[in-house]
């Protein structure tokens, strides 16, 4: 990179080198505020997924770095989103190491878990630099050999890179609690009736890199009613029907995906002022919910639609309350053997999106 801004020529404009490297650093770490200011959330809900790709972001990043003495008139450019991507990486890698090191420290010894993942990390460093300036070494007479070199080596450390860091992930066992891991707990507790440990939510939750993972029929989602769609009448009669002892409904929402026809969501709604057990009630009652509406998915299907009969209204009202009641009853229990298992029961880790609430005016 020094020889692509023209470091040790004559000809080259000190002042124009350092303007250039400058832009390059100031970009990448106004991207980085951007970035970590935008994801906040997500570094906690998606620890995993954002992990994964932000190293696969550093990857490439260090082969657009690879490219400026190739292409040196577009150092600025190169370097710059190298920079910007590098800045990303760093930011996700901060933002998520305290919660991946706090996995492993299964006796309280966070620091000690800290200080030898940086030594790993230096320890690494030291051999890749080792190796560089050996090969320089080795090659300072044939430049050219070097760059096609530093090309062939560059995909080969890059897979072996991301292997590790994807073997890692999978050894990550996390205790925190979001709605991707409680709606695991949940399923697991109905059809089991049991909870299962972290690390076989672990295991089932995965890396789910392209986010694909529970993308089943009757999803379920924790928000508030989108103001963009139109509001099934079934939804607007629920939410006639909730009162002030309610901290949370459950509702359906439609939604479309390119090239695929209308669809159901079952709908949290949290009210301001919903405590941790209102969120499990809530995903356990929705969990119930979908599982009565999967046992005739044929008939709800085709009856759930903008209009909604009375036999169907009915239907549906007498659905929820028995759902609600068996999440009452299932409630002190499920949240017993939740933290019996190791789970942390003091907060519910929710996106940004999840976060909404509404509020009850009582009129």
């Amino acid at each position: 990179m020094f020889r692509a801004i023209g470091i040790g020529y004559s000809r080259s404009l000190p002042s124009a080198a350092a303007l250039n490297w400058v832009l390059k650093d100031g970009l990448g770490r106004l991207s980085r505020c951007i970035y970590t200011a935008s994801l906040a959330s997500a570094f906690d809900t998606n620890l995993k997924r954002v992990r994964f790709s932000t190293s696969v972001l550093f990857s490439l990043s260090v082969g657009l770095e690879l490219l400026t003495p190739t292409f040196p008139q577009y150092f600025l450019l190169l370097a710059s989103i190298a920079n910007i991507a590098k800045q990303i990486s760093l930011a996700c890698y901060l933002a998520t190491g305290s919660a991946v090191h706090r996995s492993f420290a299964i006796a309280d010894n966070l620091g000690e878990v800290s200080a030898k993942a940086q030594i790993q990390s230096v320890c690494f460093d030291n051999v890749g630099l080792a190796l560089a300036a050996l090969l320089n070494m080795l090659f300072k007479n044939n430049q050219r050999l070097l760059a096609a070199l530093l090309f062939a080596v560059y995909p080969i450390f890059t897979a072996i890179d991301l292997l590790g860091i994807y073997q890692g992930l999978k050894h990550v066992h996390l205790q925190t609690l979001t709605k991707g891991r409680l709606e695991i707990i949940l399923n697991n507790w109905i059809d089991f009736g049991c909870v299962p440990l972290p690390a076989e939510v672990s295991n089932e939750e995965g890396i789910d890199i392209f986010n694909v993972k529970g993308k089943r029929v009757w999803p379920v989602r924790i928000g508030c009613l989108g103001t963009k769609v139109k509001i099934p009448e079934l939804s607007m009669m629920t939410m006639r029907s909730i009162s002030s002892k309610d901290y949370y409904f459950i509702c359906l929402e439609s939604y479309s995906r390119l090239n695929q026809s209308e669809k159901q969501n079952i709908l949290v709604c949290l009210r301001e002022g919903a405590a941790t057990s209102d969120i499990i009630a809530g995903l356990l009652q929705a969990c119930y919910v979908r599982k009565t509406l999967l046992k005739n998915r044929t008939f709800w299907d085709r009856s759930l639609d903008s209009y909604a009969s009375d036999a169907i209204s009915k239907e549906w009202f007498r659905v929820t309350e028995d759902s609600r009641e068996r999440a009452k009853k299932d409630l002190p229990m499920v949240s017993e053997q939740i933290s019996a298992a190791g789970w942390a029961v003091k907060n519910v880790l929710l996106s940004t999106e999840e976060q909404l609430r509404y509020s009850f005016v009582d009129d």
